[in-house]
């Protein structure tokens, strides 16, 4: 058997790649190729775009692929979506298409838009947007650069953004949120039919979603007199709870747990007044929940 899945090319790339690094496969790519090798024998890997990736999976090009939520919208096409990651370019959170105008627009409302030109890549998506408020505007497909557009091209922008920063340094106003998003492992109905196909592409899944959740968060290994045990476990905001066992002296307990790493630097001096010992702070690759 063998499964080929889709990977986003572009600005979901590197931070795509990592992720498939830190859940255990690594994927070797070539400058001069849209093919790609990885460490497993039964998976191969082609660089797509994120807005074709729904084309080519529910087609049947592709077993499964990496791509956004907005696309698989915007295509209009009909895949599995067998898991939700929640990161981006630059951050783990969802992205958002947003309606913006110029800052000194005279626009505060969509339905001020009525008859006016909207730029934006995800069309489909607008028309709909501006149909369910039966305001009628003209979407024109924009190419790239869209944040330049307005006002002499465009009167307002669907474009998206994880931090609004780009939008503010072209001087734009958002108006509205038009479209959450976030990424997507979806499969083709076929594959997914297939019992061997779906395991490989669930277990990807899977180990993806497990190095999503060890994103930001370490392991904490420490010792504690049975005496000490609850001062300690006041003090640590476990993962659910922390494992507990004994240690050849009986008046000792190893507490193991995991905690976000931004805690760390207050929790691990609280932990010592505690009276915990030999404490020990080590990174995670994944967390299977």
């Amino acid at each position: 058997m063998k499964l080929r899945i889709g990977i986003p090319k572009g600005s979901l790339q590197e931070a795509t790649l990592q992720l498939f690094a830190q859940a255990g496969l690594q994927i070797h790519t070539n400058a001069r190729s849209y093919f790609a090798a990885t460490g497993d024998a039964e998976i191969e890997c082609m660089l797509i775009r994120a807005q074709e990736m729904a084309r080519y999976v529910e087609h049947g090009a592709l077993d499964a692929g990496l791509t956004g939520f907005d696309w698989v919208i915007e295509s209009g096409l009909t895949v599995e979506t067998v898991a939700n990651l929640s990161y981006a370019k630059q951050s783990r959170g969802k992205v958002r298409w947003v309606l913006a105008v110029p800052e000194s627009s005279s626009y505060h409302r969509p339905e001020d838009l009525s008859g006016c030109i909207i730029a934006t890549e995800l069309v489909n998506v607008t028309k709909s947007y501006f149909h369910s408020r039966n305001v009628n505007v003209r979407v024109e497909f924009s190419w790239g650069a869209t944040e330049v557009k307005p006002p002499m091209l465009a009167d307002a922008i669907v474009e998206v953004t994880e931090t609004g920063s780009s939008l503010r340094a072209n001087h734009l106003r958002i108006m509205d949120t038009v479209l959450e998003s976030n990424t997507q492992v979806i499969a083709n109905k076929t594959s997914w039919a297939d019992s061997a196909k779906r395991r490989k592409i669930e277990n990807l899944a899977l180990m993806l979603r497990g190095a999503m959740e060890a994103k930001d968060k370490v392991g904490l290994m420490l010792n504690v007199r049975k005496e000490d045990l609850d001062g300690v476990l006041g003090v640590l905001p476990a993962l659910k709870r922390p494992t507990i066992s004994t240690l050849s002296d009986p008046e000792w307990l190893a507490v193991n747990t995991v905690i976000e790493e931004s805690t760390a630097w207050e929790v691990i001096p609280r932990l010592k007044e505690a009276k915990a010992q030999g404490i020990v702070e080590y990174p995670l690759n994944k967390v299977v929940m």
